[in-house]
C-alpha cells in the first residue's frame, strides 16, 4: 500500500509538471533521461528498449520493451511481451498481452485492466476509487476543525483591532461611509500598483529583501486588515440600524458581528473580494491622510448617528 501511494504521488507530480502540455492543441511527445511523455499522441517502446518512466495522457501506447513505471491517464496502452514494475491506470484501459510481466503493483482509478491468461502480475491490483473516497470522508472532520480554527482566529483578530486600533478603524470606517467612490478607487489602485511596485523592488539587489517581505507578508497582512475593517464597518452599520447609533468607544460588538456576517456572506462569489477592496482602500486613504495632514480625511466627530462612529481613545 505504501508503494501504491508513492506511485500515486509520483503521478500527481508528473501531471503538475506536464500540465501545460496536456492543454496543447497538437500532440506532444517528449523523451529525455530515460523518460517518455506523450500527450494527445501515440508512442511505441519497442522490444529491447529500456525506459525508466512512461507517461501517456489522452493518447495511446504500445509497449514491448522494459519500462520501470507506466502511468496512463485517459488513454489506452497495450503491453505485449513487456516488463514493468509499477502500473498506474487513471480513467484508461490497459491491455496486458501475452508474455507481459508486472513485477510490482497495479493501481487503478476508474481504470480497466484486460489481462491475457499468460500475463503475470506478481504484485497486487488495487482500485483506489474507494480509498480516495474513504480518505475524502476522513478529511471532513479535519477540514471542519481547521475552518472553525480560522473563524475563531478571524474573530480574535477583529477584537484585537477593535482594542488597539479603534481610532484608526473609526477613521477608515468614516472614509467608507462618506467617500465610498474614493475608497473603492484607492483599493483598486493599491491592489494593482503595490504588487507591481514590490515586484520591481524585488529584482534589485538592495531592495530584494524588502520587496520579498512585502510580497509574502506585508501585502497579505494589508489585505487581511482591510477585510477586518470592512467587517467592522458592516457590524457598526448593522448595530447602528438597530440601535440608532454606533457602538461607543471600542467596537467589540461590531467586530464580532461583522466578522460573522462577512464570513458567511463571503461564501458567495466576489463578496469577500469586494469587501477587501473597500477595506484596503480605506486603510490606504487613512494612512495617506495621516501623512498629509493638510488634507485630512473625514473624521467621525462631526456628524451624528450610526454612519459616523464615535471616536475613541483606542
Amino acid at each position: 500500500m505504501r508503494r501504491l501511494f508513492a506511485v500515486a504521488a509520483t503521478v500527481a507530480i508528473m501531471l503538475l509538471a506536464f500540465a501545460p502540455a496536456a492543454f496543447a492543441a497538437d500532440p506532444v511527445t517528449w523523451t529525455g533521461r530515460g523518460a517518455i511523455v506523450s500527450v494527445d499522441g501515440s508512442v511505441d517502446v519497442p522490444a529491447g528498449q529500456t525506459v525508466d518512466a512512461l507517461l501517456v495522457v489522452n493518447g495511446t501506447a504500445t509497449v514491448e520493451g522494459n519500462v520501470s513505471s507506466i502511468v496512463v491517464v485517459r488513454g489506452t496502452a497495450t503491453l505485449s511481451g513487456a516488463t514493468t514494475r509499477h502500473l498506474v491506470v487513471v480513467n484508461s484501459t490497459v491491455n496486458l498481452g501475452p508474455g507481459t510481466t508486472v513485477t510490482g503493483d497495479i493501481a487503478t482509478i476508474r481504470g480497466d485492466i484486460v489481462r491475457d491468461p499468460t500475463a503475470v502480475v506478481e504484485g497486487r491490483t488495487t482500485a483506489l476509487d474507494g480509498s480516495l473516497a474513504a480518505f475524502a470522508v476522513a478529511m471532513i472532520p479535519l477540514i471542519i476543525v481547521i475552518s472553525i480554527g480560522f473563524f475563531v482566529a478571524m474573530v480574535v483578530a477583529g477584537l484585537m483591532l477593535a482594542a488597539f486600533g479603534a481610532r484608526q478603524t473609526r477613521t477608515a470606517e468614516a472614509l467608507i461611509t462618506h467617500r465610498p467612490g474614493h475608497v473603492l478607487l484607492a483599493g483598486l489602485v493599491g491592489t494593482i500598483a503595490l504588487p507591481v511596485l514590490c515586484g520591481i523592488v524585488t529584482i534589485t539587489i538592495i531592495g530584494a529583501p524588502f520587496g520579498l517581505a512585502m510580497l509574502l507578508v506585508g501585502l497579505p497582512l494589508l489585505a487581511f486588515v482591510g477585510w477586518l475593517v470592512a467587517a467592522i464597518w458592516i457590524g457598526d452599520w448593522l448595530l447602528g440600524k438597530s440601535r440608532g447609533m454606533p457602538e461607543p468607544e471600542h467596537p467589540y460588538g461590531a467586530a464580532v458581528l461583522g466578522v460573522v456576517i462577512l464570513a458567511i456572506a463571503g461564501l458567495l462569489p466576489f463578496v469577500s473580494a469586494l469587501a477587501t477592496l473597500f477595506g484596503v482602500g480605506a486603510v490606504l486613504l487613512a494612512a495617506w491622510s495621516s501623512i498629509r495632514p493638510q488634507s485630512p480625511a473625514p473624521t467621525p466627530d462631526a456628524p451624528t448617528g450610526w454612519s459616523a462612529p464615535v471616536p475613541s481613545a483606542g
